[in-house]
């Protein structure tokens, strides 16, 4: 992150004598829907999408009205994916800029405090959703038992404190997903959630509207100002939380209906476009979910092994046992205590298949299966695509269908 960290220090220091803060000038309504007409001659919306998943979901829900453009390159594993300048200007040049969340992009703070547009409008889309603590391995799964690995839920909604001295309508939070962005600003992950946000309520981040004091945020704001030389992102290690939101449908359900609703922010007049967009795509996502469950509802087994940390959502949501040989970042080696612990449990649990992932070397997962007289197979984070899958068209359903396919056969051995 300190190559980024001083790229960004020259970048602010050359924009920020024209910088223009969302809120200076004019009135907030409107504001949003100048998204579109200042696009830089372009009749679409201009979206950059961080990683697959989210581009996925942006490219359903925008349909023809937008060209939805990929920051993080096909076939790059994203975790240690860091913007370049020309990502940078991307980002400048944008109309909406929809990223993850959850500390998926670590770089993403530090990014759109550099950026000196005052009319992006950036959409976190794990917005409200309920993430959970990292898992890093057996010891988080106690000793027998039903422990979902993956990490721990927190007792509160993911509602990470946005200040960005925004100028969205916070009569309406519909838009509580999409923030309008200026210069100024300001992205704190604080989970000492002491705010007046309610996001007990989850139809707000489906893109429907809840209250909102105001002067509780303004006292929050004031309490909690940015300081640029405090203000950090999250590295590669995702500040100890677990991103991979997109991995169970019935979460991916709700990123969609948060796109949607920033979406709608940025472009008021193709609300209804953007809504019936999203419920077409949704419908997709919710007989996926059904498949889902309908098929792990009856396996023989609970627990399967993978490589990489990532499958905890899906656990949870289908009463699954994830065990990781790693932990959130697939790069990460495992000790030898570890590894050790692995194969005991593989043996004590009669495993016979070790799950690794595209865009990572298997070399973890052919050494346990070797030592256990296991094979291997692919289990899919679907944080980008490889050549094969951009030849055969695959999307993040079809993904999602192999990897159903894939524990369906590893479940029932």
């Amino acid at each position: 992150m300190a190559a980024i960290a001083l790229l960004l220090a020259g970048m602010m220091v050359i924009s920020a004598c024209g910088a223009k803060g969302a809120g200076s000038g004019g009135t907030e309504e409107g504001s949003s829907a100048a998204a579109v007409s200042s696009s830089s001659g372009n009749a679409k919306l201009n979206i950059q999408a961080s990683i697959y998943p989210v581009y996925e979901f942006t490219r359903q829900v925008a349909g023809d009205a937008a060209d939805v453009q990929l920051l993080v390159p096909s076939g790059v594993e994203p975790h240690d994916w860091e913007p370049t300048p020309g990502d940078i200007a991307k980002l400048e040049k944008a109309d909406v800029f929809v990223y993850n969340g959850a500390g998926m992009e670590g770089w993403v703070d530090q990014v759109l405090s550099a950026v000196s547009s005052d009319r992006l409008v950036a959409i976190e889309a794990s917005r409200g959703l309920d993430i959970m603590e990292e898992a890093e391995g057996l010891e988080h799964h106690g000793g027998g038992g039903h422990a979902h690995s993956g990490g721990e839920a927190h007792d509160h909604e993911h509602g990470h404190d946005h200040e960005h001295g925004h100028s969205h309508d916070h009569a309406d939070e519909s838009a509580e997903a999409g923030h309008h962005h200026g210069h100024d600003h300001e992205h704190s992950h604080d989970h000492e959630h002491d705010h007046s946000h309610d996001h007990a309520d989850e139809s707000a981040e489906a893109g429907h509207p809840h209250e909102h004091d105001h002067a509780d945020e303004e006292a929050h704001v004031n309490d909690h100002q940015h300081e640029a030389n405090g203000h950090h992102g999250h590295d590669h290690d995702h500040g100890g939380l677990d991103p991979h939101v997109w991995l169970s449908p019935a979460l991916a359900v709700k990123e969609v209906r948060n796109i949607e609703a920033g979406l709608s922010q940025a472009a008021p007049e193709l609300k209804e476009l953007f809504k019936q967009n999203a419920d077409a795509y949704v419908a997709k996502l919710e007989a996926l979910d059904q498949e889902f469950k309908e098929t792990l509802a009856s396996v023989k087994r609970k627990d399967f092994i993978t490589q990489h940390a990532a499958f905890g959502y899906l656990a949870r949501e289908y009463g699954l046992r994830q065990v990781p040989i790693a932990g959130l970042s697939p790069e990460l080696e495992p000790s030898a205590a570890q590894m050790a612990e692995i194969v005991k449990f593989a043996k004590e649990h009669e495993v016979k298949t070790i799950f690794f992932e595209t865009l990572v070397s298997s070399k973890v997962a052919e050494v346990i299966s070797k030592e256990i007289g296991a094979k291997t197979a692919v289990l899919n984070p679907i944080e980008g695509l490889t050549e094969e899958d951009m030849n055969d068209s695959r999307d993040y359903i079809a993904l999602m269908r192999q990897n159903l396919e894939a524990l369906k056969l590893a479940l029932n051995e």
